[in-house]
């Protein structure tokens, strides 16, 4: 037993509406994991570019796997900055010349680095995600968060700006279901315990990790 074919970009047949992100993604500065995907009734296949705003490098979005976003995910990068250490935030040079002579001023833009989403994430709909957020393993984002900051694995975040609403385990569960990282296991040792994985304690997880080491 193996799994889904990861490579296609329409996993479930008559279901235009979800997409595997892998398969998608052209941008160098985009990585995705396998068999996270995006739901969207009109503009799926335009994840890139429609949901991955103001990109222009070198910062980069780094998703892991089985992550997913519901419609309207938004992931804000760098290149929406603006500079703030004068009077004016207008980014003159961009409009040419010869304010394009000014190059310098938008050169050296604030940058909080990568934003980075782990493994097994849900984002809800019309959720915002700030430049430069790391997003921990196994958390959902709530419908219409908006994210400015690092969220915790396992936290469940809701608001605007979005603030941890619970964790979804306690600390000593969350090391361990860190450690069992099933999202790194092989794909056919994930097909055999699907049940598990949705359904199944956090001890019958260690169990199977603790088989693969055998």
């Amino acid at each position: 037993m193996t799994g889904p074919d990861p490579t296609v970009i329409h996993p479930i047949p008559g279901q235009e509406r979800v997409v595997l992100l892998k398969p998608l993604i052209t941008s160098p500065l985009i990585e995705v994991g396998e068999y996270s995907y995006y739901d969207d009734p009109e503009h799926a296949t335009e994840f890139e570019t429609r949901n991955v705003t103001h990109h222009y490098g070198p910062e980069r979005l780094v998703i892991g796997k089985f992550c997913a976003f519901a419609t309207g995910v938004t992931f804000i990068m760098n290149g929406a900055n603006h500079r703030m250490s004068g009077v004016s935030t207008y980014p003159f040079p961009i409009m040419g010349p010869p304010w394009s002579e000014h190059a310098d001023l938008i050169a050296d833009l604030p940058s909080r680095g990568d934003t980075v989403v782990g493994n097994d994430v849900w984002i809800g709909s019309n959720a915002t995600i700030m430049p430069g957020v790391r997003i921990g393993h196994g958390s959902i984002i709530s419908t219409g968060a908006v994210v400015t900051k690092e969220v915790p694995d396992y936290a469940i975040v809701g608001g605007n700006p979005a603030r941890t609403i619970r964790l979804r385990f306690d600390a000593a569960d969350v090391n361990a279901l860190l450690t069992v990282a099933w999202w790194d296991w092989p794909i056919d040792v994930i097909s055999a315990n699907v049940r598990v994985i949705a359904d199944g304690s956090i001890a019958e997880l260690q169990d199977v990790a603790a088989s693969l080491q055998r």
